[in-house]
């Protein structure tokens, strides 16, 4: 119900439908305090994430995700921002209603806009000068990476989708080291959450991904692209062993290279696990090398004896291969015969048109010699004028089309303001018609008869039960208990006040003694400084503290029985006499330095 719904939703909701484009993505950056007003985990949040589904703004947030942010205020940082908004919105979100429409269209579009934007941030960052600028396209590529990485880990079934994407592809073949690592890492993402993923790929994708990783570990040299590259080619040959044999056969020399290239380099687990795997794959290799010709020999004598049998066979079918090239070449013959007939028919047709029109040119040039010659002029006119209509037709028939796809615009808004308004209309009666069913008084018109018989109901109970009376009195006395009441209401209100804030200021004090004693080192590593952080200048301070010291040390040797009473201060232990011996620093008096 709409009574039930966050106000700064329908707030967000109102302000979307008359913003414009380039504000857009900011306004929906509220959408982040939004969410996170809401505690994680909760029931709150789960509602919160449902209404900004049922009101369109994680719709709009993928919509305006491949939009151009470069007019946009905050540039590929608000984008950054708004798929980091809308993987929080989608991670956790169930909605009962339309959950085929969520997970079949929206979702996929979500991955599908995101890669597109990080392709977009990838391909700026490659082409960025400024270092400042590159600084704020990597940082936000790595957000929208984290953001869909956050996104297919929340939704198991998109991260095999990943893979099939042209535009994650495209993510990986840059030359670029630093968004490329991003890319591999992302990569290695969608094999953890999901092992079976490169099971469901298609042969050319999945040979796509395989020749990049290899080209990486061929062709680079930095120590970090070959181990994301190692690793992302070992978690690919752990999902699936016929990898390893694919990886085996196409890419033959993978082993030695690794091998002298990347030994040493500060991976050697990621890259001794990826050799022993590829090492298996090879053993595996020969054996299937061997089955494979032990299966060519049983298929070489077997068919050895089928073109023996086919030999037994020839003179039958020679004569059967004789009779069916004689019927196709009688046949291509006859086909051949009808097309020429075609063309023969067709070329007499040009030629009665054309003769056609030469006697009607005939027939034109006689008639104007018979015409007088002082009607020329009129004819001549009235050809012209014929033909000056037939210009302005096509002329005007011209203008009303051009205007015409000029008002289309015009014509889908209206359609379209005709359909929202429908819409709203429709959604306030359905509103009116719940808010009526759930109102518990409902208006209705009372007959005379009605109204006469509810009165006399009510006169019947005022006099059977009347309102007790009390006098000037117990009024004044009930008064009087009342103001002294609140008098000592009053009073210990103020007496609780100090109390309070006597024991924050004691427990402010406790604790920052309790973090002094933390913070403070060892006796073996105790310096002049350290000493002088637990010295006070107050010398009141310092009695207090040395007269407190006393008293514990003299009541540690007390017996057992004298220490079942309460807690006690004796203060007057410490003699003033002794002030001047004690230890302590200097006093500090304003406007001097010690």
């Amino acid at each position: 119900m709409a009574d039930t719904v966050d106000p700064r939703i329908l707030q967000l909701a109102s302000e979307y439908t008359e913003s414009s484009n380039e504000k857009t993505p900011e306004l929906l950056l509220q959408l982040k305090d939004i969410v996170k007003s809401a505690p994680a985990g909760s029931e709150e949040l789960k509602k919160v994430k449902e209404d900004l589904y049922h009101y369109g703004l994680i719709q709009c947030c993928v919509l305006y995700l491949i939009q151009d942010y470069r007019l946009v205020n905050g540039g590929w940082m608000t984008a950054a921002s708004l798929a980091d908004i809308l993987s929080m919105c989608c991670v956790g979100l169930d909605p009962q209603e339309e959950a085929e429409e969520f997970y079949s269209k929206l979702l996929p579009s979500a991955l599908g806009n995101m890669l597109l934007l990080a392709r977009r941030i990838q391909a700026r960052y490659v082409r960025a000068m400024k270092e400042e600028d590159r600084g704020e396209l990597f940082s936000s590529f790595r957000r929208v990476s984290d953001s869909l990485s956050w996104l297919f880990s929340g939704h198991i079934q998109l991260a095999k989708d990943v893979l099939r994407m042209k535009h994650f592809l495209q993510l990986l073949m840059t030359d670029d080291e630093e968004t490329e690592t991003v890319a591999m890492s992302v990569l290695q993402k969608v094999l953890r959450v999901d092992s079976s993923a490169p099971r469901q790929l298609d042969e050319d994708s999945l040979l796509a991904i395989l020749d990049e990783l290899v080209y990486k570990l061929s062709a680079s040299s930095n120590p970090v692209i070959g181990r994301a590259a190692t690793c992302s080619l070992l978690l690919m040959l752990e999902s699936n062993p016929d990898i390893g044999q694919l990886v085996g056969t196409r890419y033959k020399g993978l082993r030695a290279l690794l091998s002298k290239q990347w030994t040493g380099k500060g991976f050697g687990q990621e890259l001794g696990q990826l050799l022993e795997v590829l090492y298996s794959s090879s053993y595996q290799q020969e054996d299937m090398q061997r089955l494979h010709k032990a299966a060519c020999t049983i298929q070489a004598v077997w068919r050895a004896f089928l073109v023996r049998q086919r030999i037994k066979r020839l003179p039958k079918a020679v004569t059967t291969l004789q009779r069916s090239f004689r019927a196709r070449r009688e046949q291509e013959v006859n086909q051949l015969k009808r097309q020429r007939e075609e063309e023969a028919l067709r070329h007499q047709l040009q030629l009665n048109r054309v003769r056609a029109m030469r006697r009607f040119r005939e027939k034109q040039l006689a008639l104007l010699e018979i015409v007088h010659a002082g009607q020329m002029d009129k004819h001549l006119r009235e050809m012209q004028e014929r033909a000056a209509l037939t210009i302005q037709k096509s002329w005007r028939g011209y203008k009303e089309r051009r205007q015409f796809h000029k008002q289309k615009i015009h014509l889908a808004q209206y359609k379209a303001a005709i359909c929202i308004q429908r819409a709203a209309l429709k959604f306030l009666s359905k509103r009116r018609k719940i808010r009526e069913t759930l109102t518990l008084w409902k208006k209705t018109d009372l007959s005379d008869e009605r109204r006469q018989e509810l009165q006399q109901r009510l006169d019947s109970h005022l006099h059977l039960h009347p309102t007790p009376q009390m006098s000037a009195e117990q009024s004044n006395e009930l008064h009087v208990r009342a103001q002294e009441k609140l008098g000592q209401y009053l009073l210990k209100r103020s007496f609780h006040r100090g109390s309070e804030q006597r024991r924050e200021a004691l427990l402010a004090q406790i604790n920052t003694d309790i973090n002094m004693l933390m913070d403070a080192p060892g006796l073996a590593h105790v310096t002049e400084k350290d000493l002088d952080k637990f010295n006070s200048r107050s010398l009141p301070v310092v009695l207090k503290a040395k007269q407190s010291h006393n008293t514990m040390l003299k009541r540690s040797r007390w017996p057992w029985w004298r220490k079942l009473g309460d807690e006690f201060i004796e203060e007057d232990e410490v003699l003033l006499s002794d002030i001047p011996t004690l230890e302590h620093g200097a006093l500090f008096i304003a406007g001097t330095k010690e």
